[in-house]
């Protein structure tokens, strides 16, 4: 038996597990062919045709409480995550209340980070950082700060009911046709279908050069000739394309147009400017 077999525990299998949805002795022997590495073992994995969750930004979150705001005039919106181990402490109505309070200093500063977030004074001369460690001590549960923000001529926001998943979208217009409608189905369709970004043009090239070696690796397992491995890369990226970037995405309310034609049908200015996403799994 390897070191890195050895100082992998159960623990870490049912960690990936539930991440990817894949099986208990496919993430053991990932893990294992990864050295304990979760990244490269998720990546293994899809290689392998695994069915893995694709949005990979959510892989760490656990229980807790996930808000999102919108400010007063429209234009910014925040999500503010307060993390925690049990879902006992996470539905406490003062864990919430403090998670609201949180994301109303959130809403009213300018923070670019949860860093900067955590040294704004929450009250009685005390950190959001000073006040969250309070908690630790007070509940016994590790805790972590999330933080992301939007702004644009106009923001909306939409919070799942449980609170554990959020999302804001801005635009780039305050005065659109129908903008109170498409603001709110917008948002709800990022909540549900969780794209990676707005458009191709937005996807980084690191994440695009990732999908297309997992895509011929895919395809070479499957016994497809290699100099047929580009071309069916190609198809699996736009495919991925369509699935994951918000514009080509499917409409959820109308599977016969995409997001991009619903937007055009209110108003042909219209554009999204950008958006965020939290969820907890």
């Amino acid at each position: 038996m390897t070191t890195a077999t050895m100082n992998i525990t159960a623990a870490d299998v049912n960690k990936l597990r539930q991440q990817t949805g894949a099986g208990m002795m496919d993430c053991k022997k990932a893990l294992t062919e990864a050295n304990g590495d979760f990244e490269k073992a998720i990546d293994i994995l899809r290689e392998k045709g695994q069915k893995v969750a694709a949005n990979r930004s959510d892989r760490d979150a656990k229980e807790g409480v996930v808000l999102a705001k919108v400010s007063a005039d429209n234009k910014k919106g925040v999500i503010t995550v307060l993390n925690c181990e049990t879902d006992f402490v996470a539905r406490n109505a003062d864990f919430i209340k403090f998670v609201d309070t949180i994301g109303n200093i959130a809403l009213n500063g300018n923070f670019a980070s949860a860093t900067e977030l955590k040294a704004a004074i929450f009250a009685d001369g005390l950190t959001i950082e000073q006040k969250i460690t309070e908690y630790v001590g007070k509940i016994g549960e590790k805790m972590e700060l999330r933080y992301e923000k939007v702004t644009g001529e106009k923001v909306f926001a939409y919070n799942h009911p449980g609170n554990k998943l959020a999302s804001i979208v801005g635009f780039n217009k305050a005065d659109a046709n129908n903008l109170a409608e498409v603001g709110k189905e917008i948002s709800m369709q990022i909540a549900a279908m969780a794209p990676i970004a707005v458009d191709k043009s937005d996807v980084s090239q690191e994440t695009l050069d990732r999908e297309m070696a997992i895509a011929k690796e895919q395809a070479r397992q499957e016994g497809k000739p290699e100099n047929m491995l580009d071309k069916i890369a190609v198809g699996k990226v736009n495919k991925f394309y369509k699935e994951s970037t918000l514009l080509n995405q499917d409409f959820i309310k109308d599977g016969k147009k995409t997001v991009q034609q619903f937007l055009q049908d209110n108003d042909k200015e219209l554009k999204v400017t950008g958006f965020k996403r939290i969820a907890l799994g």
